[in-house]
């Protein structure tokens, strides 16, 4: 652990050469793909944030998984412009070997404006992005990125196991006072859990058949207000869905909350099939407001930031004014 990079460290993303002879004919390193979307951030500097010592697996256990020798930087997020759209907003991985721990006060390296090389390293990540493959007598366009490969490039982690509740202190990931909260819901939540004593549907609901939408029509930038827990439900089925879409864990704490829209998400791909999902009626994102990995049952301490779904009907539009002053009333009260 002593040279590995920790949080708070500033690196450099190395040059498209570099990196291209750390891959695999593939493009990948250890199973993990260095993806086209990364490619713009050759040769730039970066912050630590966090190491992936503790990672949740959305693909097969809903579990713990750690990717060894990777880290995620700030706050830089897959754009999908080489997923044909993908409007996921899933944070980068970063293996160590495609980055160099600098001195704020060194020069960028010379080696990072090699054009040829970005080319034929974007040639051959593309060429690997999407294939067809035969289902159901049908030829059906999958695709391939980090989240995809996420359960190959990593290795399970058990719930019961202190080690990686510690390392998540040890190697910087998170505060003393962080790491104890967290550490006592688990020790806490699990045991319940397993014994069958907390729901395994968060927020359930009381409607046999999903109603329409609200039709909010918002836009990036609009200021709305998460409704209430209880109102979110009366639009939910008993199992706890709004075609398709269910209010997790991890959302609850945004409710009455006031935020601004990021985006309209119509696609994305899906990490356990590759394939691209279109909604029928698009999904709503907030700023700011992603999974905080101290909720979801054992996948404690997760880094990824996963940004989740809204429907419109879950929302109420609010003027700037409002959600200012909303805000404001807020941070008075804490």
């Amino acid at each position: 652990m002593s040279d590995a990079l920790k949080c708070g460290v500033l690196v450099e993303v190395k040059s498209a050469s570099e990196i291209l002879a750390t891959l695999d004919a593939e493009g990948a390193l250890d199973a993990l793909p260095f993806m086209p979307e990364m490619l713009q951030y050759c040769g730039h500097r970066f912050v630590v944030f966090r190491r992936a010592e503790k990672i949740c697996d959305t693909i097969k256990t809903y579990g713990s998984r750690r990717i060894r020798a990777t880290v995620l930087l700030e706050d830089l997020r897959c754009d999908g412009s080489g997923h044909d759209g993908c409007q996921a907003d899933c944070r980068l991985f970063w293996k160590e070997a495609w980055l160099r721990r600098i001195d704020s006060m060194e020069p960028l390296s010379s080696t990072n404006t090699n054009g040829n090389t970005s080319s034929s390293l974007a040639d051959i990540l593309s060429r690997f992005t999407k294939q067809f493959r035969d289902m159901e007598g049908h030829a059906i366009g999958t695709y391939r990125c980090q989240a995809t490969e996420l359960y190959r490039a990593s290795t399970p982690l058990s719930v019961w196991d202190p080690r990686p509740y510690i390392k998540e202190f040890a190697c910087g990931n998170v505060t003393f006072g962080r790491f104890l909260r967290i550490s006592a819901r688990a020790f806490i939540m699990e045991p319940l859990r397993k014994f069958g004593f907390i729901p395994t549907i968060p927020l359930p609901g009381t409607l046999s058949v999903p109603k329409p939408d609200d039709a909010l029509d918002l836009q990036p930038g609009d200021w709305v207000k998460v409704k209430k827990k209880e109102e979110i439900a009366s639009t939910l089925t008993p199992d706890g869905r709004d075609r398709g879409l269910w209010v997790d864990r991890e959302m609850l704490p945004y409710c009455e909350g006031t935020y601004q829209v990021k985006q309209r998400v119509k696609r994305f791909i899906d990490d356990r099939t590759g394939r691209m999902i279109e909604f029928k009626k698009e999904c709503i994102t907030l700023k700011g407001v992603v999974c905080s990995g101290e909720l979801s049952l054992h996948r404690y301490f997760c880094p990824r930031g996963i940004v989740p779904y809204w429907r419109e009907k879950w929302l109420f539009r609010v003027h700037h004014e409002t959600s200012e002053s909303q805000q404001m009333d807020s941070k008075g009260g804490q």
